[in-house]
């Protein structure tokens, strides 16, 4: 404890007091709150309706109210849930209780829309509480562990996320809407969320304050608490769905708010709050700072379009950068080693047998996916005729699929090996999604953007998201696990700027959410030739650079030893992994996990060497990918969901697994 006082000291110790920073912030919030009010205040009253008078006191003034309510709620919220599960990164987003929420008033606004009429906040907290049980539930046999309750709740959100946009696109204008305010629209019509948002958070301070003894307790270890006779579980289980029920609150009345329950705790320690009691007042009083200055912001910078832009938007644009800037300097309480008892990768009797069994299944999965389908009349292998209609729209379907997910594979592997990694991939560490922010700067500039303009933009974004995640891991020495949170941070960040984009409801809008759902559907046989082409033309240097990837993981020092140019050959194997990264995203979305378990599965088998491992993994991502693809048609004929979804659900589970069991170093 002595040392964790020590090290929260030195980071305390600015020039500036706290309290004087965060009374800064608070005054430009009200100064820009201030020009808000000035703009609107009602001239002299004449005949007919006051409108500016209208817009004051129901929309302007309760807006205010809410930022300030809902920034309150989610900060002890997120305090709640960080105290209870021992962990500084813990809050509605990064546990996917946000995305579970959305995702069940997605739902029901298409197949029960009664109950969106007086029973947000119940539906609200039913997809909340199930997506944190789904969550505790995958990481209860690693003790409630930082890293793995974290990245099950990244699979979480994404997946739930993913689903919400599928909903979003089969219903087209309907629901669009239901987009820009689930991204955390601020926008009031009557006080009627602020009314709701103050009973939360009065009822939930209240309950803080009678659990105070137990959550004192809870924020020990399970030993001390047993000892103290608390009943662990009950306690802890209660004190989550309190803070569900406060979270998903905020989610029923504005939409997805994310970090303010990651910032706000860990500002007010930062801040010097010692005790619990210090701490539950100083969490809400920040988080409703926070809200309140980016919705300032947000006004300010967007001006008369500021309407269309969610907060939460900018919310996320700020968190990002805060998670990076905290993860150097919270001590986590439990970091896996993923380095200790991580099992030595056995080598493959046959290596060319198990290369030709793979190739095997591919060949066998792409029959599969071409001849066997559902129809109005049921299931159907196809023939004759039938067959020839088929293929034309089936089979560039299955050729796009098996090259994205080779290509997701290949860089996966290439990452892995460039970071000593075991756990990195393109979607992990938010290149993916790098990818969309790029294509959506693009767009921005130009509409009708030709798609080599598309795809350069991609390739820059996952370029400029690669080398700052790997200059970040680097400069603050991070090891396997905070690299992969910081992934989280950069996904966050990347994902902003493009949700900021659909939220605009514009042209550019529509062909953002269909890339951020990920599908095949528009798949023409030129688009399946090229990627193959690609993949060909991408993936051969990699063969014979594989000396480059055998001695990469071994170290920069040996790696020089042994004659390599290892700044030349980091920088190339970088460039061709974004690129290969971003036309996979381009056709399949940054929402798969394909990049993480193909070069993993293709090390259990046996291949540890470079070329083996590459060939192996190329096959089993095309494999995972032409199998994603076709669940993606046949699970709910005659909708179609997204092709990432499925290999999401494969590589969720599979990630907290292999933090479970210790992950397999490089041969």
């Amino acid at each position: 404890m002595a040392d964790r006082a020590m090290t929260e000291r030195a980071v305390t110790g600015h020039a500036l007091p706290p309290i004087v920073l965060w009374g800064l912030s608070a005054g430009v919030a009200a100064l820009l709150f201030t020009w808000r009010v000035g703009m609107q205040w009602p001239t002299a009253p004449g005949d007919g309706v006051d409108l500016d008078r209208i817009i004051l006191f129901y929309s302007t003034l309760p807006r205010a109210a809410v930022a300030v309510l809902a920034g309150a709620v989610l900060g002890l919220s997120g305090l709640l849930l960080q105290r209870v599960l021992r962990n500084p990164l813990a809050e509605p987003s990064t546990l996917g209780i946000s995305a579970g929420a959305q995702l069940a008033m997605t739902a029901a606004s298409v197949y029960a829309p009664f109950l969106m009429e007086r029973s947000q906040g119940p539906v609200a907290f039913a997809g909340g509480i199930a997506a944190v049980l789904l969550v505790l539930s995958l990481t209860w046999r690693r003790g409630l562990e930082p890293v793995s309750v974290v990245l099950a709740g990244m699979m979480v959100a994404l997946t739930a996320s993913s689903i919400s946009a599928a909903l979003i696109l089969a219903n087209g204008d309907y629901l669009f809407s239901l987009f820009i305010w689930g991204g955390g629209s601020l926008v009031q019509q009557d006080w009627g969320p602020a009314i709701a948002l103050a009973v939360r958070l009065a009822v939930g301070a209240v309950a803080a304050l009678l659990l105070l003894r137990p959550l004192t307790i809870l924020g020990l270890d399970d030993a001390s608490a047993r000892s103290l006779g608390i009943a662990r579980h009950s306690s802890r289980f209660l004190v989550i769905a309190l803070a569900v029920w406060m979270a998903t609150g905020v989610v029923a009345e504005v939409g997805v708010i994310g970090f303010v329950g990651l910032a706000a705790p860990a500002l007010a320690t930062l801040s010097g709050a010692r005790t619990l009691r210090q701490r539950l007042l100083a969490a809400p009083l920040i988080g409703a700072i926070l809200l309140w200055l980016t919705d300032g912001l947000a006004q300010l910078a967007a001006g008369t379009g500021g309407e269309r832009i969610p907060t939460g938007a900018g919310t996320a644009l700020l968190g990002g950068p805060v998670l990076l800037w905290l993860l150097p300097r919270l001590r986590m309480l439990e970091w896996p080693n993923l380095g200790t008892n991580s099992p030595s990768p056995r080598k493959a009797a046959r290596p060319r047998l198990i290369i030709l069994l793979l190739f095997l299944a591919v060949l066998f999965a792409a029959g599969v996916a071409l001849l066997l389908g559902r129809g109005p009349t049921g299931w159907s292998v196809a023939g004759g005729d039938m067959l020839l209609d088929l293929a034309a729209w089936r089979a560039p379907r299955i050729g796009v699929a098996a090259a994205a997910g080779a290509m997701l594979a290949v860089a996966g592997v290439v990452i892995q090996r460039i970071t000593g990694n075991p756990l990195a991939s393109p979607e992990v560490l938010g290149v993916g999604t790098g990818a969309g922010a790029g294509l959506t700067a693009v767009l921005t500039l130009s509409a009708a953007a030709a798609p080599v303009w598309q795809f350069a933009g991609s390739v820059l974004g996952s370029l400029a998201v690669l080398i700052a995640m790997l200059a970040i891991g680097a400069r603050a020495k991070f090891g396997a696990e905070r690299l992969l949170l910081a992934g989280v941070a950069m996904s966050a960040l990347c994902s902003a700027v493009t949700t900021a984009a659909i939220a605009m409801g514009n042209a550019q809008s529509y062909v953002l959410l269909r890339w951020l759902s990920g599908s095949t559907s528009q798949a023409t046989g030129v688009d399946a030739w090229l990627m193959i082409a690609c993949l060909v033309l991408l993936t051969l240097p990699l063969f014979l650079a594989a000396r480059w990837l055998d001695i990469l993981p071994l170290g920069e020092n040996t790696a020089r030893g042994l004659g390599l140019p290892v700044a030349k050959g980091r920088l190339t194997l970088i460039v061709l992994a974004a690129i290969l990264t971003a036309l996979a995203a381009m056709f399949v979305g940054p929402l798969s996990f394909v990049g993480l378990i193909a070069p993993h599965l293709a090390r259990l088998v046996g291949f540890a060497r470079a070329r083996a491992h590459l060939a192996s993994a190329v096959l089993i991502g095309a494999l995972l990918m032409i199998v994603s693809d076709w669940l993606s048609r046949m699970a709910a004929f005659p909708y179609e969901l997204p092709v990432g979804l499925f290999a999401s659900l494969l590589g969720g589970p599979y990630l907290v697994h292999l933090l479970a069991k210790g992950v397999p170093r490089h041969g």
